[in-house]
């Protein structure tokens, strides 16, 4: 009677025992980035692919430099701007070391051999049948204080202007900044939105990022 009551005892412990490794071995699931809206994308021909950067710090190189994320706010927000529709997809603070081979494509904007930048990725669609014109990002402020029009973009992957009726164009436009050491927002100005005779027909919407 002895052995079986030891016996009992015995196999009630190792129940416990390997339920207690089976609910600690299970791992928390990460969350899901969706990227599905840059997989048509095409490279832009100077500055590094970051389609692969998805958690801070992590680092990609290729033949236009290394890229390495610093933050990122996965956005995923439409705003209407009368007739367009402005997806922001992403933004992202990446530090970017160029190739040799393109200083001096970047030295028109710094001095630097590498830097910071802030980047957001967008897709425009104009939901009338008429062109009009349209710039998702005609100025962008930063929390530090920085201020940059559209000019100073470094993609330059013909966003801004016109833009066929019942067309969608996507893409991404970047800034470089002094220093990405606290950053905890982005603001985008976007154009006034003008019909094919250069009227406007629409306001410009401001887009407040936080990272």
């Amino acid at each position: 009677m002895n052995k079986i009551i030891v016996l009992m005892t015995l196999l009630s412990l190792l129940l416990v025992a390997c339920s207690n490794n089976e609910s600690t071995s299970i791992a928390p699931v990460k969350e899901q980035i969706d990227t599905e809206y840059v997989k048509d994308y095409s490279s832009n021909p100077q500055v590094t692919d970051d389609r692969t950067l998805l958690e801070v710090g992590q680092s990609f190189s290729d033949e236009k430099g290394e890229a390495t994320l610093k933050a990122m706010n996965q956005v995923n927000k439409t705003y209407e701007v009368g007739p367009i529709k402005l997806s922001v997809k992403d933004a992202k603070v990446i530090h970017l070391r160029p190739d040799y081979s393109l200083i001096d494509y970047f030295h028109m904007l710094t001095h630097e051999e590498e830097f910071d930048f802030v980047k957001v990725f967008v897709e425009i669609e104009n939901t009338s049948t008429e062109k009009v014109n349209f710039a998702p990002i005609a100025m962008i402020e930063t929390s530090s204080g920085e201020k940059f029009d559209w000019g100073k973009d470094i993609y330059l992957e013909e966003l801004n202007g016109e833009i066929e009726g019942e067309t969608i164009k996507k893409g991404n436009l970047g800034f470089i900044i002094d220093s990405s050491k606290d950053l905890e927002w982005i603001e985008i100005t976007t154009s006034d939105v003008f019909d094919k005779d250069e009227k406007k027909i629409n306001d410009s919407q401001k887009i407040k990022i936080e990272f």
